[in-house]
């Protein structure tokens, strides 16, 4: 009888969590997958896509990351690990980069792979604004969006959410 006392507790609990996380029509978020040649960032649900975003790249996007510097943004399965936010960008989510590919592929060459590669927003300056920013490639590698849509991936995605990026 305690066992069953058990298994209801988790199950209720577990009920109470998956009610609580984020959705985008009444479905959550399992899969983050961002297309550089289209410079979009894609919201799926089991396959599905809910949502998507315009994202700039890299000041480098043509081809994968190889090395710390060559300001490319990478390519791969990824997870999003972590979050903060951020005086110059706004809000900041970490992408898992480098995989175990990555480092071998950087180790080889002889290069320190790299890291640091974030979803983030635009910095807010007044001499530029955010427009300019959303035009073109700018960043040291990383994936940038306007910073409403930002503030909307922040709510949806939880951390430990699968990303791929495709060349």
């Amino acid at each position: 009888m305690r066992w069953l006392l058990v298994v209801l507790s988790l199950s209720l609990a577990a009920l109470a969590q998956a009610s609580t996380a984020p959705t985008l029509a009444g479905k959550p978020i399992d899969k983050v997958l961002v297309v550089k040649s289209e410079r979009k960032l894609l919201l799926l649900n089991r396959g599905d896509i809910l949502k998507s975003y315009r994202i700039s790249l890299g000041k480098q996007p043509s081809g994968p990351k190889l090395r710390e510097g060559d300001q490319r943004t990478p390519e791969g399965f990824y997870w999003i690990d972590w979050r903060k936010t951020s005086d110059k960008f706004n809000l900041a989510l970490h992408i898992s980069y480098p995989n175990a590919r990555d480092s071998a592929r950087a180790r080889e060459k002889g290069f320190p792979p790299g890291g640091m590669i974030m979803i983030h927003g635009t910095p807010l300056d007044e001499e530029y604004p955010e427009w300019y920013f959303h035009s073109l490639d700018w960043t040291e590698g990383c994936i940038a969006m306007k910073n409403a849509d930002m503030r909307e991936i922040w709510s949806l995605v939880k951390d430990g959410t699968l990303i791929e990026i495709r060349p």
